[in-house]
């Protein structure tokens, strides 16, 4: 496929009143992408009780993540390349299209998942509403109930598969120090305490704390750009985001490091799309507890 030509205008992060000033603009879409992991249903619910005007919804099980196989691959899968192009090809982005995802308030982690598929399929206009749907409604603008289904549109993909890397990878790069392995948990979960989603508690042996949640300031804003560099930098320790591999449980906050990292103008790291829940699908990996030597404060 070919690559997309077009002005870039948002890439990262947009606050409520300005993406609100081009809320009716014909190439401008709003998704919906709010999830709640412990009620799949409850995203489905809220978008049809109230969301942005326009807005269409993604569900981050059933459009954002491919069919989970048990013991072979993490809980949330990247979605094959052609199920995600007719995906996008339904909501109507085009070439010209600039996407604003957005979540519900803290973390924006369904909305940072949207916003990585959409730049691992080549299509760069693509950011996510700052604080999410919070932050909207905090703003005083509008919201609407309306079921909101566009025009199918041809979305031209440009994969760049470099953007993601598979367990055996990760395994490779641990060895090399020229590159460094990110855990975007929570630092408690990173050290095996407190486990309440996956089976298996701990990480990756090898891998650094780097806990998404330091990007974020008062109501699930992100903090200031300057600020969430000083921390990468730190975190990365000398590498470039090319040689930084980010995962989490199952790659969705993960994706919402990588959104912060960008961001703060310190690049694009890889992602490790199955994360915590696929390394652990085989047992044969190590695993490893506590600070191991390498956790991050």
């Amino acid at each position: 496929m070919f690559g997309v030509s077009y002005c870039v205008a948002y890439t990262t992060l947009i606050d409520p009143r300005t993406a609100h000033q081009h809320a009716a603009g014909s190439d401008w879409l709003f998704v919906d992408c709010r999830f709640d992991i412990r009620d799949p249903g409850r995203g489905p619910r809220d978008y049809r009780a109230s969301h942005i005007p326009g807005a269409v919804y993604a569900d981050l099980d059933r459009d954002l993540s491919g069919p989970v196989v048990p013991g072979k691959t993490g809980r949330h899968p990247l979605p094959d390349r052609e199920s995600i192009v007719r995906f996008f090809s339904d909501l109507g982005i085009g070439p010209q299209t600039q996407v604003i995802a957005y979540d519900e308030s803290t973390g924006a982690m369904a909305a940072a998942r949207l916003w990585w598929l959409l730049k691992w399929a080549g299509h760069d206009a693509a950011a996510v509403l700052d604080g999410g749907l919070a932050s909207w409604t905090a703003a005083g603008l509008p919201t609407g109930a309306e079921t909101v289904r566009r025009q199918a549109g041809q979305f031209v993909a440009a994969f760049k598969p470099e953007m993601a890397l598979d367990a055996d990878r990760v395994a490779a790069v641990l060895a090399d120090p020229g590159w460094i392995v990110l855990d975007a948990r929570a630092a408690e979960r990173y050290r095996g305490e407190n486990e309440t989603i996956d089976p298996v508690a701990g990480h990756i042996p090898g891998a650094f704390s780097a806990p998404y949640v330091t990007a974020l300031g008062p109501q699930g804003r992100f903090k200031p750009a300057a600020e969430i560099a000083r921390f990468w930098e730190s975190a990365m320790a000398g590498r470039d985001a090319e040689h930084t591999v980010m995962y989490c449980g199952s790659g969705v906050t993960a994706a919402h490091g990588i959104l912060s990292c960008a961001h703060s103008g310190r690049g694009l790291p890889r992602l490790y799309p199955g994360s915590w829940s696929d390394w652990i699908a085989d047992r044969r990996r190590p695993t490893a507890r506590g600070r191991s030597g390498t956790a991050r404060p």
